[in-house]
């Protein structure tokens, strides 16, 4: 019978007596010397960074907002308004939409 030895046993014993709950993978090494070895190692969590998108403009029924990458257009309509209303809707807010953004673009240009 082989011995089975843990590998970074102090790390994860340290973590459980604190009360902590240790999530990570664990797989079988053989030593060059035949020993088996159970390997653990700890997943790195950590916090997400959260960068918050900024409202461009706020339409009647929804919203256009800038994140780093993505210009993001968001409708939300009542079903009851029929679908030539809903259509009539979506074309006005999106002139309306467009509008925000090309006036957004101005406002970055410097006249001289």
């Amino acid at each position: 019978m082989k011995k089975v030895f843990l590998k970074n046993e102090e790390v994860v014993m340290n973590a459980l007596k604190r009360g902590l709950k240790v999530e990570g993978r664990l797989w079988l090494e053989e030593t060059e010397d035949g020993q088996l070895v159970i390997c653990f190692q700890q997943y790195d969590r950590k916090p997400r960074g959260f960068y918050s998108d900024r409202l461009i403009h706020r339409l009647e029924h929804g919203w256009v907002k800038e994140s780093k990458e993505r210009i993001k257009l968001f409708e939300s309509l009542p079903k009851d308004l029929g679908t030539a209303r809903v259509l009539a809707v979506i074309d006005r807010e999106m002139r309306e939409a467009k509008n925000a953004l090309i006036d957004r673009e101005l406002d970055l240009i410097e006249f001289c």
